[in-house]
């Protein structure tokens, strides 16, 4: 029985965003390389946060105080990487192979980085969780809630998707400085991140977590050129990408092309 929680709740939290990455990048060397170095840097804000939290002896036990610091280095370090790849853009263009996608389509660097920043995410959330839900033993006999395990699973899938979509919000509103859209994308992982100290009032948590995925994920799909015409050509087998183009140094128009 906890083998077979083992990969339910595996799948339900790696599930998706595994099938994503097989079928939107696996097949690109680029955006495999892309998603590894942004995992890169989420590692490296969850580095950051932990030894200023460790620094701060004072604070050690206020858990409140460190997932806020903890959301705020992540979004720190996803800016320094959105101008890491803004300075790699010429190198980018080189290395495309003709490719050149992933550098002309803010969107796509922008979904690719989110997956990236969310899979690494997920799987340091989960990864104890899924450790001791192989036994020995089982969770709920010293009046744990039972469904735990489950709960973990599905937030943490839901924290994986909304770093997919507060990447490219983030990086959108950064290129056509909309500064509420970015402030939008910090207070909104403020949020979703707090509200999971509620835990295990998962009836609340659970809840308030996916409504902001699917808000965020609606914006994001809104601000990546998505509409009803893009939705009917996707189910017509019709696959469509957004070129991206530059009128002036800083903001860029979207027009639709197909691939």
């Amino acid at each position: 029985m906890t083998v077979a929680q083992f990969f339910g709740c595996a799948l339900i939290a790696f599930g998706p965003p595994i099938s994503m990455f097989a079928i939107t990048i696996a097949t690109d060397p680029i955006r495999t390389i892309m998603l590894v170095a942004s995992s890169f840097f989420w590692l490296l804000a969850l580095l950051f946060s932990s030894i200023l939290y460790s620094a701060v002896t004072q604070l050690n036990n206020a858990l409140i105080f460190g997932v806020v610091f903890s959301v705020l280095c992540q979004e720190l370090f996803r800016f320094l990487w959105f101008l890491v790849i803004k300075k790699a853009e010429g190198g980018l263009r080189k290395v495309s192979d003709g490719n050149l996608q992933i550098v002309e389509n803010k969107h796509i660097l922008a979904y690719v980085s989110g997956l990236g920043f969310g899979m690494i995410a997920g799987a340091f959330s989960l990864v104890n969780v899924l450790a001791d839900m192989t036994g020995p033993g089982t969770i709920g006999l010293k009046g744990d809630p039972l469904n735990f395990f489950v709960a973990s699973a599905i937030t943490s899938l839901a924290f994986i998707m909304l770093h997919v979509f507060w990447g490219i919000l983030f990086v959108n509103a950064i290129h056509r400085r909309a500064y509420l859209q970015l402030a939008y994308v910090v207070l909104c992982h403020l949020l979703a991140s707090c509200i999971t100290l509620m835990n295990p009032a998962y009836s609340v948590t659970i809840p308030t977590v996916w409504i902001l995925t699917i808000l965020s994920g609606m914006l994001a799909f809104i601000v990546a050129g998505g509409s009803l015409r893009t939705i009917k050509a996707a189910f017509n087998g019709h696959s469509r990408v957004l070129q991206v183009t530059t009128t002036d140094d800083s903001i860029p128009t979207a027009s639709e092309g197909g691939i």
